[in-house]
């Protein structure tokens, strides 16, 4: 076998680049003996074992597991993968797969001939092919961290080196032109599963070089659902390196895009695996009625994809509950919680538990709480919801009575103007479900422009009852919420709804000055109490 030259057999030997290779087209040495050094006789194994390759210490050593057990990382992928950036400052891993420690027997008296593989026993019918391929040491230590240190070892005992190199057939295509690529610094490659079968193998061989091309082609191809996915799926120690990681950026913006409404595409959603679950929930574009709707939708979703209860319960606790804000979620919701079976007891109790606390604490120490958990978990932080927040007093005894409370700040009152309306999220008198209205519209008789409120019914109920019914807003200078306007309806079917068109008998303008009674630090306070009444009394 011919070698290039003695002084060109191991250009790099520092790790660094040699310019004499970049921008350079070498592919006429690919497989030429003539302009080779080494022989790399490559065997071909059955696809449920897999070889990965790792240097460590000078030396070679290689591990192989399940290929189906790879490709299900995403149930060890941890929250960090949905974060703004990765948890890594390097561009590519500097070993691949670094949790392969297995020593390679000492090479001992065959000189010039190493064999990369592990001294575990190992299933040899397993091979099904073998390649002889020539290749440059020096063009592939330039290339591949793998190589490189590879070649560093067999060169201090001999010019040439023939080693033996062990892949899965499913990574035979994929390793072939990643050896092209170190060669010509291209690819003629298109399709993302074929680009991200290279990049899995460029991950795992350190060619970092290859790893920023596939990536710059994927990001340039127009994503779609499919490629999203297939991006969520890499192994979460490829995907939050520094180099893939504007991948998973583009997967998870195309999710949200698509699917923020989760209440128009539940579907759709009910097929989504559990990688692209988590990088929609993780968003904060997401627009829900309010987060009792978003743990519906999170426990349909769990039960239908896990039917087993022990498994969907592992999913719920690791995987999905650190996205739900439970401290937003009403008192209803959160007792039918406790008793739900698909936690455990105790991982309900301190949510139920936590989720009470921080609803009977004031705003300002709630605010404490969101600022001290922010770096760690947004349980405290809430989200944005189509449905404006409310808090809502519920009373049993003597009598069903709910007590609520709207807060308007006065950027949200101004944003009304000329004809907008913000509806509460959803409360309950007894068995029955309300909301509240805030709205801009015209007097009927002063035609102007004024500040309407209601309360209404958002789901059609065919029962006949009777409410009691007061309007109150705090009012400056004793901060005390005074009535303006209280009476009783009787509810006989339907989407009814009862209110006051013209809330402060003032136009619009009135309304909005700065020095308003009812604005107090630029907040609107309103306070609506509702009591169940029999059609008898």
């Amino acid at each position: 076998m011919n070698t290039i030259n003695n002084n060109t057999n191991l250009i790099v030997m520092d790790g660094s680049r040699n310019r004499d290779f970049e921008d350079s087209d070498l592919s006429f040495a690919f497989n030429n003996s003539s302009f080779s050094d080494s022989i790399i006789q490559l065997k071909i194994m059955k696809d449920d074992i897999e070889v990965f390759p790792n240097i460590k210490n000078g030396s070679t050593s290689a591990n192989h597991t399940s290929h189906d057990k790879r490709r299900r990382e995403d149930m060890q992928k941890e929250n960090d993968l949905l974060s703004d950036k990765p948890d890594v400052d390097d561009g590519v891993l500097c070993e691949p797969q670094k949790d392969a420690n297995v020593e390679v027997p000492a090479i001992g008296d065959e000189v010039g001939n190493a064999d990369v593989t592990a001294n575990f026993h190992m299933d040899y019918s397993a091979v099904v092919k073998e390649k002889t391929l020539y290749v440059s040491s020096s063009i592939l230590a330039e290339k591949s961290s793998f190589f490189y240190k590879l070649f560093s070892n067999r060169m201090k005992e001999s010019k040439q080196a023939h080693i033996t190199v062990r892949i899965t057939a499913s990574e035979e295509a994929p390793f072939m032109e990643l050896l092209k690529f170190m060669y010509n610094d291209s690819l003629y490659v298109t399709s993302p599963p074929r680009l991200m079968d290279i990049l899995m193998v460029a991950d795992k061989f350190g060619v970092a070089s290859c790893m920023r091309y596939c990536i710059r082609i994927l990001l340039n191809i127009p994503i779609t659902l499919e490629a999203a996915l297939l991006y969520l799926d890499l192994p979460h120690s490829v995907l939050m390196t520094e180099v893939v990681w504007p991948l998973a950026i583009a997967a998870k913006k195309y999710l949200v895009a698509r699917y923020k409404d989760v209440t128009k595409h539940q579907e759709e959603l009910m097929r989504l695996p559990l990688a692209g679950i988590m990088a929609l929930l993780s968003s904060d574009e997401l627009q829900v009625a309010s987060e009792d709707v978003l743990y519906d939708f999170v426990l349909m979703w769990a039960q239908t994809q896990y039917p087993s209860l022990e498994e969907r319960r592992e999913i719920l606790r690791e995987k999905l509950i650190p996205f739900i804000l439970f401290p937003y979620m009403t008192f209803r919701k959160l007792k039918m919680i406790r008793s739900c079976n698909d936690f455990e007891d105790e991982v309900t109790s301190k949510l139920v538990l936590d989720a009470l606390y921080f609803k009977v604490e004031g705003p300002q120490q709630n605010r404490i709480l969101a600022a001290e958990s922010a770096s760690t978990s947004r349980f405290f932080i809430e989200r944005s919801y189509k449905y404006h927040p409310i808090k809502v007093v519920e009373f049993e005894h003597p009598q069903q009575q709910c007590v609520v409370y709207l807060d308007l700040r006065r950027e949200e009152c101004s944003n009304l103007f000329p004809s907008g309306q913000v509806c509460s999220r959803p409360f309950h008198l007894g068995s029955h479900g309300f909301f509240l209205s805030a709205h801009c519209n015209m007097d009927p008789q002063s035609s102007y422009h004024c500040f309407g409120l209601c309360f209404g019914m958002y789901e059609n109920d065919s029962t006949n009852f009777s409410v009691d019914y007061e309007f109150d807003v705090r009012s400056r200078p004793t901060l005390e919420y005074i009535c303006k306007f209280k009476g009783n309806f009787i509810f006989t079917g339907g989407r009814e709804a009862v209110g006051f068109k013209n809330f402060f008998s003032a136009p619009w303008t009135s309304f909005m000055e700065e020095d308003n009674l009812y604005f107090i630090n630029d907040v609107l306070y309103l306070k609506v109490e509702l009591t169940m009444r029999n059609l008898l009394d």
